[in-house]
């Protein structure tokens, strides 16, 4: 920095400046940048400072008092240390320009500007908070409305509404602080205003913004709508103790019913839709609602519920897989309601062993009501309790206790989904014959060994996943028509496959001999024609995996596993981004706490190049669980593709600690170590892979070594093997979690050849 002073005024200690610059204030000249303090009675051209009214991290404001018109002004000032900030300086002269752009009663106006500071309306006014009287809350929504009404029809979406940005003095309110605005045409906006960067206020952004997706017009309303909900209720509509929980918050619950209902309150419920296309359309279009307000109407809250794991209450509480498969069945039967909302396996089981309050896991899984019950299984009886809960008010819908033989455990399960959904009043639930056909097994016998099976597999650790395989197995072989359990199977050949534990080609086999079985026995089931498609993955057919997921996909309710399975196998591997991210946040909107659609969330944007959105997701899996390996893995790769290589060999490192015995793990981290110039440890872990002088070892994990190392055409040479492997990850893991470099090489033609992919994809790894 250079010296400290001010030409022409008295206070030169409060103003820090830089030698080089010059800009003009009236007859007065500022050399440098403005500080982030400046006292009472501090000048700035004819401007003197009174008193500070606030700051954040677009700028600090003052109000000062304009000496040559005798009125006062609010002076806002770029933060020290963003002077020398380009972007700073260029989304600083937009919100001059933005504000210069607009003329409305309800809209901050704006006096002068220079490079470092705007002079704008000074408003003593008090900022927005309820709960204040509906008549009140109507007129100031009007005039809110009528405000972004005109900011919209100049193309410019403030993107930050929240209540500490309106002002209202004497009955009427004032919009400002639009340094998040953006302008709706591309050639204005700025390069730092695309999709992937999150902006805004937590609690008051749209879903859309806390995804990190584009924010358009129904953005804005959608926050206006949360500004009205506190204005009524004096709460926000969207709460939570951690920034994750109301980002969690924003994108998967409905805010409670307010309370009294008022002529508002449609409105209000129509601008919190998660969907953009479910709000108002246009400032317009919102701005006449307020002429005729609607009530709000029980169509647009859809019944929703979770399904909490089932506590184990039996003697010696050995019991939780039969606890934990009660409760998944249960789900099961809610799950063939396309009039509601269920919440998959993952998530709703997310709270296992945890305390917390009902009321607070509704609103985390966004939905209105959850049913939590226990199992005590003691010889050959059984006492279940359950009891539906309304997540508004902690309220009991239903509750019922069933003493029963173990083999009556559907009549039970059947029992407990008719009682919900007559509570819920929603539609009848689909006649066993036609819902449950090729889903249940025969025998208690059989399904207490499915049962456990799944239990295991949902550990996904090699041990368990072997044990998984034996009490699946166990299930087939006492009842030959459970087609589910077959299903169960082929899915767990998979999941070992890719882990290495057995090789693509067994692993294929065995997936088509289960799923052929399946189909065989219910032409319709689903699951089964997943696991027919995931076996033509294996041998890179991908017309017989589309074909197989087009049954799959063909219900009326696609379930998230067939979701999740069709992205990350076959969607990706075609280079079909879009497609694949779509289908994991539909997905997620039925199991929003899957942390795998998590991570393929973040593997997709990293893929599609949205780098900021993949990493952030990647980071949220990595706060629920830390034992997860694969995010730190990419997390390796994102740091390599940017050149980080001290932070890549921390990610590749931690991924190490939590899965040491997986070959792809340890060649990157080989990898990264020898180009860090430990190569007494990089060689170390080369000989755990078998590699002597760069021959043997499994070709993913050489794949991975050599791309680190930056050597691409020994990559090729070893990716070819994994290939000759039929290995799962060949198409699109292992040639892009280090960036493009295999796909932009001039080996990637024939190795894409190699894997039967359309010409189309090689064009995108290309372009």
């Amino acid at each position: 920095m250079g010296t400290r002073y001010l030409r022409g005024g008295q206070s030169a200690k409060v103003v820090t400046c830089r030698p080089g610059r010059r800009s003009r204030l009236g007859d007065e000249v500022l050399y440098g940048t403005i500080a982030a303090v400046m006292l009472p009675g501090s000048r700035l051209g004819p401007y003197e400072v009174i008193a500070p009214i606030g700051s954040g991290g677009m700028g600090e404001v003052y109000r000062a008092r304009d000496t040559r018109l005798q009125r006062d002004v609010a002076i806002k000032i770029l933060p020290a240390g963003l002077g020398g900030n380009d972007d700073s300086r260029r989304r600083f002269t937009q919100e001059a320009q933005t504000i210069a752009a607009l003329n409305h009663p309800n809209i901050c106006q704006i006096y002068d500007v220079g490079p470092d500071y705007l002079v704008l309306e000074y408003i003593d006014g008090r900022p927005l908070a309820g709960p204040l009287p509906p008549e009140q809350v109507l007129e100031l929504s009007r005039q809110i409305a009528s405000a972004l009404q005109a900011a919209h029809a100049r193309g410019i979406i403030h993107r930050d509404l929240k209540p500490a940005n309106i002002l209202v003095r004497d009955g009427s309110a004032k919009v400002l602080d639009f340094g998040l605005a953006k302008w709706s045409d591309a050639a204005t906006a700025l390069p730092n205003t695309e999709a992937g960067t999150v902006l805004g206020t937590l609690a008051y952004m749209s879903p859309e913004q806390a995804d990190g997706r584009p924010a358009d017009e129904r953005s804005d309303i959608f926050s206006f709508g949360a500004i009205v909900f506190e204005l009524l209720s004096g709460r926000r509509a969207f709460e939570g103790a951690t920034p994750g929980e109301i980002i969690a918050a924003v994108l998967q619950r409905d805010p409670p019913p307010l309370e009294p209902v008022t002529p508002l309150s449609g409105i209000v419920e129509r601008c919190l839709a998660k969907a953009p296309a479910d709000r108002f359309q246009t400032a317009t279009e919102l701005r006449s609602a307020f002429d005729a307000p609607a009530r709000p109407t029980a169509s647009l809250r859809k019944a929703s519920i979770a399904v909490l794991s089932f506590a184990d209450l039996s003697p010696g509480r050995g019991q939780e897989w039969f606890s934990d498969g009660l409760a998944e069945e249960i789900i099961n039967a809610l799950a063939q309601l396309p009039t509601l909302k269920v919440i998959a396996r993952t998530s709703a089981f997310a709270f296992k062993g945890k305390q917390a309050d009902v009321r607070r896991i509704a609103a985390t899984l966004g939905v209105n009501s959850v049913l939590e019950g226990s199992v005590r299984r003691s010889g050959g009886r059984l006492r279940v309790m359950a009891q539906l809960i309304n997540a508004a008010d902690g309220a009991h819908l239903w509750s019922a206790k069933y003493d029963r033989d173990l083999a009556d455990v559907f009549e039970i399960q059947d029992e407990i989904a008719q009682a919900i959904v007559a509570a819920l009043e929603v539609a009848l639930l689909p006649t066993r014959a036609s819902a449950q056909r090729g889903r249940r097994p025969a025998t208690a016998a059989a399904n207490d060994a499915y049962l456990r099976g799944r239990h295991h597999r949902f550990n996904f650790t090699h041990g368990s996943l072997q044990r998984s395989l034996e009490f699946l197995q166990e299930a087939v072989t006492l009842d030959p028509n459970f087609a589910l359990a077959r299903c169960d199977i082929a899915w767990t050949w998979l999941t070992l496959a890719v882990a290495g534990v057995t090789t693509t080609g067994e692993a294929v086999a065995r997936m088509r001999k289960e799923a052929s079985l399946a189909l065989a026995l219910e032409p319709r089931l689903p699951e089964a024609h997943v696991a027919m498609a995931l076996a033509a993955v294996g041998e890179y057919d991908w017309s017989a995996a589309a074909t197989g997921f087009e049954h799959a996909l063909a219900g009326e309710r696609v379930s998230p596993d067939v979701r999740y399975l069709y992205g990350q196998w076959f969607l990706m591997a075609l280079g079909r981004f879009d497609e694949a991210l779509q289908q994991m946040e539909l997905a997620l909107l039925e199991d929003p706490l899957n942390l795998f659609c998590r991570i393929g969330v973040g593997m997709y944007e990293i893929c599609r190049g949205n780098d900021e959105r993949g990493e952030s997701f990647l980071r949220q899996v990595l706060d629920l669980n830390d034992r997860m390996y694969v995010p730190n893995l990419w997390l390796s790769g994102l740091a390599l593709k940017r050149g980080h290589l001290v932070d890549a060999v921390a990610q590749a490192e931690r991924a190490y600690a939590i899965e040491p015995q997986n070959a792809l793990v340890v060649g990157t981290l080989a990898g990264a170590l020898e180009r860090t110039g430990d190569r007494a440890r990089a060689e170390g872990l080369r000989q755990q892979l078998g590699i002597a002088d760069g021959h043997g070892g499994p070709p993913a994990a050489l794949v991975g070594y050599h791309l680190v190392r930056g050597d691409v055409d020994s990559a090729a040479v070893w990716f070819e093997r994994a290939i000759a492997e039929r290995d799962f990850r060949a198409p699109w893991i292992l040639p892009r979690l280090f960036g493009d470099v295999l796909i932009s090489s001039p080996h990637w033609p024939a190795l894409a050849m190699a894997m039967n992919l359309p010409e189309i994809t090689r064009r995108v790894g290309q372009s």
